[in-house]
């Protein structure tokens, strides 16, 4: 008589139990299916500087409706989606001011980042304008930012995503290669269209290898705009503009379409 009680009280605590794992496993299930909200979060390369078609709320943030993040948004219909990418934006900014839509409802986020901390703009002024040595020098002090300071500037923002967004699969996307080399080209010298481009790979390693460290995805731009960069004949990026300094080295409509949207996709 013991042994059947004893028997019967077991069966009822492993059935208590599985009862409890199953309704366990179902409400992670049914948050794990919620949680597919979209968050683009970054600089002017996410927001859509140069592709045109600006949203008018978005102001100097210049929010793109051909931008990668919105065509992704569009295509896929998450059941939310916050745009909050901004031109000019550094790791600061996104920081302070972008990370406000992330919760446990958001299934993905992308983000492009660094550029600007490492001073990209002033860079490309001093190439267009100055010296090749006077272009060196500053691409050297660029990238000495990159290999003493992003890294923990980086660091800080991965960790913020993750934190307010535990469940998100996080798609960290890169910048281009900016000349295509060995062609006959009006404008910089061959040395300084190589030393940007060297620059532009080491940003993106050292990008690539925080968003690795954190359990990230990196979106790598480069192999979709391989022969569309500036001097190729069919250029997806803006060159200098004196009449629009703004767009100028930032994507086309056609670099988001054709060079983001592709890298965002297989990384989503």
């Amino acid at each position: 008589m013991r042994r059947l009680r004893l028997v019967g009280f077991l069966s009822s605590v492993l059935l208590a139990a599985g009862a409890a794992f199953t309704g366990t496993a179902t409400a992670q299930a049914a948050q794990l299916a919620a949680a597919d909200g979209y968050v683009a979060l970054g600089d002017s390369y996410s927001s859509g500087v140069g592709a045109g078609s600006y949203i008018g709320s978005s102001g100097d943030c210049k929010r793109s409706t051909k931008a990668h993040p919105y065509l992704w948004a569009a295509a896929n219909s998450p059941s939310t989606f916050d745009f909050t990418a901004c031109s000019g934006a550094r790791t600061g900014d996104v920081l302070a001011g972008q990370l406000g839509p992330l919760s446990s409802a958001t299934g993905l986020v992308s983000i492009s980042v660094g550029g600007n901390d490492a001073g990209f703009a002033d860079v490309m002024m001093t190439c267009v304008l100055q010296s090749d040595s006077s272009c060196l020098s500053r691409i050297a002090t660029a990238k000495a930012y990159v290999d003493s300071t992003l890294p923990g500037n980086l660091d800080s923002v991965y960790s913020a995503i993750r934190s307010k967004a535990p469940g998100a699969r996080v798609v960290v996307i890169g910048y281009p290669r900016f000349y295509r080399l060995g062609t006959s080209c009006l404008g910089l010298s061959e040395t300084k269209r190589k030393a940007i481009n060297d620059a532009a790979d080491h940003l993106n390693t050292a990008i690539a290898k925080r968003a690795a460290d954190h359990g990230f995805t990196f979106g790598d731009v480069r192999p979709p705009f391989t022969g569309h960069e500036i001097c190729s004949g069919s250029s997806w990026l803006h060159s200098v503009n004196w009449l629009n300094i703004g767009e100028s080295y930032h994507p086309t409509a056609a670099g988001q379409s054709g060079g983001y949207l592709p890298a965002l996709n297989s990384a989503a």
